[in-house]
Parts: C-alpha cells; sequence; structure tokens
C-alpha cells in the first residue's frame, strides 16, 4: 500500500508518495495561497497533488499535517495564524470529494511522532514522546503507535508548558512557555543579549558587530568555531530544555524522547548534558535510563507523518 501524505505550510504544500515501510519514493512542492480566498487554499492542495499523479504516483489514501489548531476528528482547519485563508475549513471533507479516498489530517508534530514511532528512532518503544524544535516547539504523545489527542483533539502541546511563570510572554499568551525559552528564535534573542554585553568574539565577527544581525544559523556557525558565547547560549537552552523534559517525565515517563525539527541537529550535542541534569529536574529515579534520540526525519518529517496518519488507521480505511 501507498500512501500520498502532504505536508501543508505558511508558503508551500510538499506532497510525496510513501510506502509501508516508511520509504518516501517521489515528491512534488507547489506555493501555497495562504492569504488566499479558502478556494485558492484548497487550489494550492491540488496543484501539489496533481504534480505527483502527472509524475505517475499512485496512492490509496492521503494524509495531511497543516498548522493547527485543528479538528482532527471532523478533519477542520480551524483557525491558524498562519494560514489565515481557512476558517473552520472542512479540508479533509473536500480533499475524499475531490479524489474518492480516504483521508486524515492532524497537526504536524503530532504526526512527526507518528511517524518515528511506526519507522524511525521511536520503532519498538510502547509510549514515545516527540519534540519538535525549531521557529516554536511542538509535540506529541504516540502510545502504541496511536496519537493521544484528548477528550476534543488538544492534547499535547507541550511546547506551551511554562516553566517560568515571571518569564517572557509566549505567543500563545502565558509567560514562560518552553517555546518562548528554547525555540530557534529564543536561542539567537538569547546570544543577541550575549554578545551585546561581550563586545567580541566570532558570534559577532559573523554578524558584522551588530548583534541584531545574530540568528539561530549564526549561533550554530558560531558554536562549531568554538565561540563561547555561542557555546553559553545553547548550554542555558539545554538546561531549560532538561528542566521541561524532567516534567514531561515525571507526568508520562515515556519509554524514549524523540527530538526534531531544525534545530534538533544543533541541540544534539547537548543530549548528553541534558541526560545529566535530568535528575535534578525529575523525582524519577530511573530518568536517566530513557533515552534521548534525534529523529529520523529531518525536513521530510511532514511528509512522513502524515502518511503515518493512514497507515496507523490503515484496518478503518478497509472496514469502511
Amino acid at each position: 500500500m501507498n500512501v500520498l501524505g502532504v505536508d501543508i505550510g505558511g508558503t508551500k504544500v510538499a506532497a510525496g508518495v510513501v510506502n509501508e515501510h516508511g520509504e518516501i519514493l517521489q515528491q512534488f512542492r507547489s506555493p501555497m495561497s495562504a492569504r488566499g480566498t479558502a478556494e485558492e487554499g484548497f487550489a494550492a492542495v491540488v496543484a501539489a497533488i496533481r504534480g505527483i499523479r502527472d509524475a505517475g504516483g499512485q496512492f490509496e489514501a492521503v494524509g495531511i499535517v497543516s498548522p493547527g489548531p485543528l479538528d482532527p476528528k471532523q478533519g477542520m482547519v480551524i483557525n491558524p495564524p498562519n494560514l489565515p485563508c481557512w476558517r473552520n475549513y472542512a479540508l479533509v471533507p473536500a480533499v475524499e470529494r475531490a479524489y474518492g479516498l480516504p483521508t486524515r489530517l492532524d497537526n504536524d508534530a503530532n504526526a512527526a511522532g507518528l511517524a518515528e514511532a511506526l519507522w524511525g528512532a521511536g520503532r519498538g518503544y510502547s509510549l514515545v514522546f516527540y519534540a519538535t524544535l525549531g521557529t516554536g516547539i511542538g509535540t506529541g504523545i504516540i502510545f502504541d503507535q496511536h496519537i493521544h489527542h484528548g477528550r476534543t483533539g488538544a492534547a499535547a502541546e507541550g511546547g506551551h508548558l511554562t516553566i517560568d511563570y515571571n518569564g517572557p510572554r509566549c505567543g500563545c499568551g502565558k509567560r514562560g512557555c518552553i517555546e518562548v525559552l528554547a525555540s530557534g528564535p529564543a536561542i539567537a534573542e538569547r546570544a543577541r543579549k550575549m554578545a551585546a554585553e561581550q563586545k567580541s568574539g566570532a558570534l559577532l565577527r559573523l554578524a558584522k558587530g551588530d548583534p541584531a544581525n545574530i540568528t539561530t544559523e549564526l549561533v550554530a556557525d558560531a558554536y562549531r568555531a568554538g565561540d563561547p558565547v555561542a557555546t553559553t547560549a545553547l548550554g542555558q537552552t539545554a538546561e531549560l530544555l532538561a528542566i521541561w523534559l524532567g516534567n514531561i517525565i515525571d507526568v508520562l515517563e515515556p519509554e524514549v524522547i524523540v527530538i526534531g525539527g531544525g534545530v534538533s541537529e544543533l541541540m544534539s550535542g547537548f543530549f548528553p548534558y541534558i541526560g545529566e541534569l535530568l535528575p535534578h529536574w525529575s523525582i524519577n529515579q530511573r530518568c536517566a535510563e530513557i533515552p534521548l534520540v534525534r529523529a529520523k526525519y529531518g525536513a521530510d518529517a511532514g511528509i512522513a507523518g502524515a502518511a503515518a496518519l493512514c497507515f496507523a488507521t490503515e484496518r478503518s480505511f478497509v472496514a469502511s
């Protein structure tokens, strides 16, 4: 069985054919009309699917990931900030009408976590906690290769757990969420403040002497060059992640913690340090036994995750 995975973002729609082993056989991308009409947004999805079909791609079901908030049970896109074209938009029914194929919808972190549980770094574990570190921090909880949605589908918003109630205000409205403290933009902001005080070093040179030019990518380059400011900024980020993961372990006690997203490669060098810190932030005496690993899927996590939604519910497709 081959499935089409569709990854919808604010600027692009990526589609790919995925087989039962989690291998992406072919891909196609088209621009997303995020600020147009609902119909224009759907036309962008159709264009990506058409690109796959024109290249000879065949599939028996469609999985879709989209920014939230979503209602995965009803297949609705509710009101994602970076997809203003859709408000309470019945995306799954629209796709099923257009193609006559069973279709599933979920947010990107849930789906990426499911892909890791089925085929990736979480394979073989019955309870997987997945986190994607990037512009934001998203999470997914996977029990026995099924996503935990909660009562209304809004569960697993782990990026918005507060670890400092006096901290900066997050985009969600709360203060001190791990997202506002340890995401990519937070790392860059931390490094800017430190570089401005230091007034020298590789990081400031890469920024052409202006801390305002410091990005997460520049922090990564400076860290690889041994810059102490970048190293300290990332070390502090690792400490915040350890506090957060200690709380996750105390509530959930997952069998494995899988970290994906664009910042995961940068932070992976700090995984041993996070492991050393965990016993200080978790009452679980065996917390250090939980593996902390990088995700298998990188930039293709959205496509793989979308397809995983279909494979995890394949029996229901057959029954219907």
